[in-house]
């Protein structure tokens, strides 16, 4: 799991919600992600894909 993904997923279940509906919104924003590459045509990048969260990735 990326490092973003990851810190997302741990912020939902921190959050208090419980595991399926975390890992159904990490899956939610990943498809945005991937709606967000495809309609601009952008290659996946990490930082790029994970800094509107404001989440501090690791090198």
């Amino acid at each position: 799991m990326s490092p973003g993904a990851r810190a997302y997923y741990e912020k939902q279940r921190a959050r208090g919600i419980e595991f399926n509906a975390a890992l159904r919104q990490l899956a939610n924003r990943l498809v945005g992600i991937l709606h967000g590459c495809l309609k601009t045509g952008t290659m996946y990048d990490e930082a790029t894909a994970w800094s509107d969260r404001g989440h501090v990735l690791a090198a």
